[in-house]
């Protein structure tokens, strides 16, 4: 499992998948939730918008993601 650092209180699922590379808009970010399978905290999610939180786990195409909030 990997550890992404976030620097606020959450980050949305479009924003996540931007800055993991996944997608270069947010267009594309609607495109991909439609056409991949996403978890969070084990349980499918397609919304962009939806707030990820520190501790959340995301799965990506089968890539596990923890969020953490980088304090510094």
């Amino acid at each position: 499992m990997k550890e992404v650092m976030i620097k606020t209180n959450y980050i949305t699922l479009g924003q996540l998948l931007k800055y993991l590379s996944y997608v270069g808009s947010g267009g594309e970010a609607k495109i991909f939730l439609q056409e991949k399978k996403i978890l969070l905290n084990h349980e499918p999610e397609n919304r962009r918008g939806k707030k990820i939180y520190p501790n959340d786990i995301v799965e990506i195409e089968s890539e596990e993601f923890l969020i953490k909030l980088n304090e510094n």
